[in-house]
């Protein structure tokens, strides 16, 4: 917990006054129109600097040459296949990326547009696994003044001109359009999931105007939180002696991105629909017969489902709503851009007649769509007024790569029709007042707690940005839609969990057998015990899925069906297309933990599913070029795959991530934290036979039966460049973590047998751990000899991360693990630009950056706020804010690189980027949950769970016919496995 006393005053650094007049935040001061003291915030004119992608040294070339020419050669045989490969690096944007981003639209899963802070709708990706970064300009806020009779008018786009042939007189197209805002006078203040614009007098001197972006992203709220919809209230304040005619108006252009808007056969079409409701105007409400006006536009992409889009503005009695249904771009067009802009600079609205003119002629290939709606209103002499626009879009159904569909989650409340947009954006303009409510108390305690540094407060909330933008779906529970009633030729196997039940009286959880349960003391339970799935090249790994269920019969038992949120994928990063990268996601769970916990434990228990099964189908691992089967019964899969998750496992192929070190005991971890951290004992016991599958099979790589597992002399981990020998801080920590969490685990399900063996393990594994890596004053990198052996790596403590944040007895003396985290703020953050950047991967004890590989030399943002997380558990609050703060002021800040709304993996020092829109960052959320423990992990028995199991004779870690090494031999019985097993 965070101390009273924990930071030295600091400055307030981003305080509005300095972007915002104060007689102007005092004018705005209702309706939550000003912004907020504590946001992230850029004026419009600011220059986006192009960012600089990160590129390989000459050696690294070298050493990386072979895996090149074989992704090359793999990138072009998918590209041949139609498909996308999951890792490209030779693809290259045609549109650049630069520091332009700002707050995204819409909820989670259901396919999200960001929007840049100078206005710019950009970064579609309504279709899964695809991304259109370049922004659609025709998709514009505009604003048009009137005073004095006409005699002084304003007519302006509201985002700064930049747009190339601006100023040709003859265009018909957006560049005839008045972009004349020069974002001298107009700021951008974002506080996910809201954003505020504020154009202090532009374009009319007189008329302060704030735009509120609203998105339904609230905790613990699974049904808006899915809406593919997002608000935008304008707040009109007239300094003026005179009343103005104000018009606002939204475009919106046909076409999800890229050039999808040429594709032909687009329809537009108006609604104007009456409806009763509550409309907050003002800090009153008041319940009349409104009007809301709506214009959708249908798309179909080839082979891609349908994407309907609403865009809206509300009537009231002081706001006249008016639409043009359809307009072009090009000159041929029935009425065009120019003519549009013309209508509005002369009258200030459209014809009421456009709401009669019923669907839109299909365009023609090579021609845009676009439609309009306009919001008038008067505005009196030191008056106010609010109007409301809403977009909303519906692509109900997801369409994978390779065949399977499903809908998304907000089909279940909103249906499968094409009008489903009209309805989200009805109900986005009816409920935004409440969204906000929720969204604020959830900020508060927060933003209100004056211990924090206020760069921490905005950052923590903006970086959420990736659980929207970073491309997510979320399905509802039906079937895969495509696949309905097929679903009895498949597969399926029954692996029951025990039952675990609780004596009230005692306290204590007792083990209830059931049949055909997962035996954690038997040498056969992966393959004697139970028949587990195999498949052969042709067939589908694992059965049609059914929300959080399958089809047939539950693999790991039931669970209650409240709990069922549907299915929830989420990717590794916008370059790297792979569905809940389990490694990164061990990272970033914090925050969906906290917020989101029944899709937190409804990814575990997809990960928990696929413990027990194993894919035969033959894949090629690039590094090397060799070939292994897809997914090994009993390792945690790299990822859900790509083109069929869930069907089809690890999309990642560089290595053979069954040989990986981080991913068991990762899972173990996570899953133990999660059942600590919710109390959810059904949750536990469902999971139980995973986890011990998971511990099992990792003995397999316990080279020398000290019960430490070694690493293999390649990159067989999360660092997938970065070789490593022997015993390793990183993956060696992890697994005495993981022995330490399921030991407790065992003993909370009553599986005390288990519980004996994992501890008679960790304490054996502990000695040799420290006596190979403890050098006095950290834990060296591993126990090799090559020259990095002895390299500071900063995720060195990562498994006593998670066991201090799990309410487990700490792994190692304070005194260790206060040197350690002593040693990487000295050497790996403060020897970096003075701590200004985050903390290097790799430092040699010399005080020189670790250059062995890519990663080695490469500041990771998500495992600088893991350090830090790890700090703050350790009492060293100030280490670790300055060690996070460096992640701000090269990412977030005005002085940094520009990564705002787009936080990479990774940065080198000179600011080059890889891998732009990641998930890991999203850890920064791990530093919150060590700030604020839940009381369950706070009020766990202060007893050391570890000495509450007596080792038994009989229990202890002896090689015999059942111990936990002759289950992992069974385990390698598979067959032409990659393994080979002859035993």
């Amino acid at each position: 917990m965070v101390g009273a006393n924990i930071f030295h005053c600091r400055k307030q650094s981003w305080p509005p006054e300095e972007y915002v007049s104060r007689a102007t935040l005092q004018l705005l001061d209702f309706d939550s129109a000003a912004p907020p003291e504590h946001a992230w915030r850029r004026r419009l004119n600011s220059h986006a600097t192009i960012l600089k992608e990160f590129s390989v040294t000459f050696m690294e070339a070298i050493k990386l040459m072979r895996l090149g020419i074989r992704m090359w050669s793999y990138v072009r045989e998918e590209a041949s296949q139609g498909r996308t490969a999951p890792i490209n690096p030779f693809k290259r944007e045609s549109c650049k990326p630069s520091a332009t981003q700002g707050v995204p639209l819409g909820g989670m899963g259901s396919g999200s547009i960001s929007r840049g802070f100078r206005g710019e709708f950009r970064h579609w990706q309504i279709i899964p696994s695809t991304c259109e970064a370049s922004p659609v300009m025709a998709n514009q806020f505009s604003i048009f003044i009137s005073r004095d009779e006409g005699n002084k008018k304003y007519a302006s786009v509201l985002a700064p001109g930049q747009h190339e042939g601006i100023g040709k007189s003859d265009d018909q197209g957006i560049s005839s359009w008045g972009w004349n805002l020069s974002g001298q006078h107009s700021t951008y203040h974002a506080l996910f999931p809201r954003a505020w614009t504020i154009y202090d007098g532009e374009p009319d001197p007189e008329l302060k105007v704030s735009c509120r972006q609203i998105s339904p992203f609230i905790p613990h709220n699974y049904r808006d939180s899915s809406l593919p919809t997002a608000v935008f209230v304008y707040t009109l304040v007239n300094t003026g002696k005179e009343r103005a005619k104000v018009s606002l108006l939204f475009t919106w252009a046909n076409s999800i991105g890229g050039i999808s808007h040429l594709s032909g056969d687009h329809v537009n079409e108006p609604f104007m629909l009456r409806r009763r409701w509550s409309l907050w105007c003002s800090s009153t409400s008041q319940a009349s017969h409104q009007t809301l006006v709506a214009l959708y536009s249908d798309w179909t992409a080839k082979e891609n489902p349908p994407v309907t889009f609403a865009i809206a503005a509300c009537e009231t009695q002081n706001v006249n709503v008016t639409v043009l249904p359809c307009f072009g771009l090009s000159e041929g067009s029935c009425i065009t851009a120019k003519d549009m802009w013309g209508k509005m600079v002369q009258d200030g609205h459209f014809d009421r007649e456009n709401f009669d003119s019923g669907p839109s002629m299909p365009s023609l290939p090579g021609d845009t769509h676009c439609a309009a709606v306009s919001a008038s209103t008067w505005v009196e002499p030191h008056g106010k007024c609010t109007v409301a626009f809403a977009v909303a879009w519906s692509s109900p159904k997801i369409k994978f790569m390779k065949g399977k569909s499903y809908h998304r989650r907000y089909t279940k409340f909103y249906g499968t029709s094409e009008r489903a947009a009209l309805d989200l954006a009805h109900d986005a303009l009816t409920n935004y007042k409440r969204w906000e409510e929720e969204i604020e108390k959830w900020q508060a305690p927060v933003l209100r707690d004056d211990r924090l540094p206020e760069w921490y407060k905005f950052t923590l909330f903006n970086e959420l940005y990736f659980l929207v933008a970073g491309g997510t779906v979320w399905t509802d529970t039906a079937l895969p839609a495509a696949n309905r009633g097929s679903n009895q030729h498949e597969s399926t196997t029954v692996v029951k969990a025990p039952e675990a039940k609780v004596d009230q009286k005692q306290g204590v959880t007792i083990e209830q057998s059931t049949v055909n349960h997962y035996d954690s003391t038997a040498g056969s339970s992966l393959k004697d015990k139970t028949t587990l799935m195999r498949y052969g090249e042709n067939e589908s790994m694992i059965p049609q899925r059914r929300g959080n269920k399958y089809s047939g019969h539950d693999m790991l038992g039931t669970h209650d069906d409240s709990d069922d949120v549907g299915g929830f994928l989420y990717l590794e990063g916008v370059e790297y297309i792979m569905w809940c990268t389990y490694d990164v996601h061990f990272y970033a769970s914090y925050a969906l933990l906290m917020l989101f916990p029944k899709i937190e434990l409804s990814i575990q228990r997809d990960f928990a599913k696929a413990v027990l099964c194993e894919d035969r189908r033959k894949m090629k691992f690039l590094a090397e070029g060799n070939c292994g089967i897809r997914k090994v019964r009993g390792a945690i899969p790299h990822d859900l795959g790509t083109h069929d998750p869930w069907h089809e496992m690890n999309a990642y192929n560089i290595h053979d991530t069954s040989t990986w070190k981080d991913l068991n005991p990762k899972f173990v971890l996570q899953v133990y934290r999660d059942f600590a951290a919710t109390g959810d004992l059904s949750f536990g016991a469902e999971v139980w036979p995973s986890v011990c599958a998971a511990i099992e099979y990792m003995d397999r790589f316990d080279r020398d039966n000290d019960c430490l597992i070694e690493n293999d002399g390649f990159p067989d981990q999360t660092y997938d460049t970065w070789t490593v020998h022997g015993v390793s801080a990183y993956c060696g920590g992890l697994w005495l973590a993981a022995l330490q969490a399921a030991a407790a685990m065992a003993l909370q399900l009553g599986d005390r047998a288990f519980a004996e063996r994992c501890k008679g393990k960790f304490v054996n594994a502990k000695s040799v751990f420290e006596a190979k890596l403890w050098n006095g004053s950290y834990f060296n990198y591993d126990s090799g000899s090559s020259s990095n052996s002895k390299s500071i790596q900063t995720d060195q403590l990562s498994g006593q991360w998670y066991t201090a944040s799990s309410g487990l007895p700490n792994l190692f003396d304070d005194f260790k693990i206060e040197s350690s985290l002593r040693k990487i703020y000295d050497f790996n953050v403060m020897k970096v630009r003075g701590g200004r950047m985050g903390a290097v991967n790799g430092m040699h004890p010399n005080g020189k950056v670790d250059e062995t590989c890519m990663q080695s030399r490469e500041i990771w943002t998500g495992v600088t706020y893991a350090a830090a997380a790890t700090m703050i558990l350790a009492g060293m609050e100030e280490e670790a804010f300055t060690t996070a703060e460096g992640i701000f002021i090269a990412g977030w800040s005005e002085e940094g690189f520009g990564y705002s709304f787009q936080t990479p993996e990774a940065w080198t020092m000179d600011g080059h980027f890889r891998s732009l829109i990641y998930m890991r960052p999203l850890s920064i959320w791990g530093m919150q949950w060590a700030l604020s423990l839940p009381k369950a992990i706070l009020e766990a028995p202060k007893i050391n769970i570890m000495d509450r199991i007596h080792l038994s004779h009989s229990a202890k870690y002896f090689h015999n016919e059942t111990s936990v090494k002759k289950i992992a031999e069974k385990v390698k019985c598979l067959g032409d496995s990659v393994f080979h097993c002859t035993c």
